[in-house]
Formats: structure tokens, sequence, C-alpha cells
């Protein structure tokens, strides 16, 4: 069994208070959560689900995360 490193993006909605994370190149991984250390766990749980329902070569196939970038739009 191998490690493979994920990045989750993370974000708190304004209106519930809660955190919601998805994990950028993992489609169908996202969770919600009240605290940061629920919401880690949320993730590493629906990680392995995700990674589950996948053959080894479709995860050897996931894309490389690079990283974000932010922009600046004039409106």
């Amino acid at each position: 069994m191998k490690n493979i490193n994920f990045t989750a993006h993370i974000e708190k909605d304004k209106e519930t208070g809660l955190y919601t994370g998805m994990v950028v190149n993992l489609p169908g991984a996202h969770t919600q959560a009240a605290s940061l250390d629920e919401l880690h766990k949320n993730l590493e749980e629906v990680i392995s689900l995700c990674l589950e329902c996948m053959t080894e070569e479709e995860i050897n196939e996931l894309p490389s995360f690079v990283g974000f970038q932010q922009l600046t739009v004039a409106v």
C-alpha cells in the first residue's frame, strides 16, 4: 500500500458557519463539518471511499495538483 497526497480547498460558509472541503483533483470528494478537525476526518473518509471505487490505473491517472492562483478582476 502506498501513500498518496491530496490537497483540499477549504472554505467557511458565512450563512451556516460550516467548513466545506473539496479535494481538488479527486472528483466527488467533498464534505462539510462544524470544525476543522471534524472536516479533516471527513475528508480522509471521503477520499478513502472515492479511492475504493477506482482501479489502480484510474488512481495512477489522477491529475497532479499544481496550485492555486489568485486573480483580480475589475467589476
